[in-house]
């Protein structure tokens, strides 16, 4: 791959985490057992939570690199040409031969929700390796991984400081050490994934934010959709409210909302205001259309 970026091996965000295709339909209501739903034509888009969140990044001005693995297909191919037209760097995009691309399966219903069935191709899973070569030679600002990747990747990241700012992402792989959470600079995750990390009923996002940060992370941030999203770092907690918006598509808002904060933060903006400008970024994808569009 070349370097889209323009600034040799330096940039303000790596993203590291997986790219595929967005196989999106928006239907009526989902399919109940034993019947079908006829739904809008299929689009295919390259998508990915990485993908989409350098793909914001980028869109902020930001100087951006993308780590990830893709099948040498041809949905490959749309992947490396749209990250090259939102000029991220696809130097660290590895095409591994003989292997199929992953794609996510999204059901977007009337009230945008999105429901998402992500088909992963172990072939083009990160590895020790994969890290080893892109962090080498390449110098970032601000290091954003996907905890859910294998643990062996991840623990290689997080165990050497990669960056001075690293932001970890999504429910930690089962097997990742969870002591390894104390290496993160700050830790984003959602409501339900919250939910899910902590093993507790639901609470509110500040309550878990500060609940997670007692597992390791100096900063923990907790977005809640509509409800805005809530904070607890060293020196102190608090809210945000969301921006009211028709509703079009949720898919791809955290996405937007963390590629905005990785690009403030590497810039060194204060929390409060890249918090504030995430959310504008990530109610603006709600208000249009998920993250197929992102990568416009």
């Amino acid at each position: 791959m070349t370097d889209s970026s323009g600034v040799g091996g330096r940039v303000d965000a790596a993203f590291v985490g997986r790219a595929n295709i967005d196989l999106t339909i928006h239907v009526p209501h989902r399919a109940r057992p034993g019947r079908t739903a006829i739904g809008s034509p299929l689009t295919a888009n390259a998508g990915g939570k990485s993908l989409n969140q350098a793909i914001a990044a980028a869109r902020r001005g930001g100087r951006v690199a993308l780590i990830a693995n893709v099948g040498a297909d041809t949905w490959a191919h749309q992947i490396t040409a749209t990250l090259t037209d939102a000029r991220v760097d696809t130097r660290h995009v590895r095409l591994v031969p003989d292997a199929t691309t992953g794609a996510a399966i999204i059901e977007v219903t009337p009230d945008g929700e999105s429901y998402i069935t992500l088909a992963l191709s172990p072939a083009t899973e990160l590895t020790t390796d994969d890290i080893h070569r892109a962090t080498a030679c390449l110098t970032a600002e601000a290091v954003i991984v996907q905890l859910d990747l294998p643990p062996e990747p991840v623990t290689t990241l997080l165990s050497h400081r990669r960056a001075p700012i690293i932001l970890g992402n999504l429910v930690p792989h089962p097997d990742l050490d969870p002591r390894l959470l104390a290496e993160l600079d700050v830790l984003v995750v959602n409501q339900h994934e919250a939910t899910a990390i902590l093993r507790t009923t639901a609470r509110n996002p500040l309550d878990a934010a500060a609940a997670l940060q007692r597992l390791g992370p100096r900063t923990v941030i907790v977005t809640a959709g509509p409800n805005g999203a809530a904070f607890a770092h060293p020196h102190g907690s608090g809210t945000l409210p969301a921006l009211a918006v028709p509703v079009v598509d949720t898919t791809g808002a955290g996405d937007a909302f963390l590629g905005s904060l990785a690009f403030d933060l590497a810039r060194h903006t204060p929390l409060p205001d890249a918090l504030t400008t995430a959310i504008q970024a990530g109610s603006h994808t709600v208000g249009h259309s998920g993250s197929h569009d992102l990568t416009r």
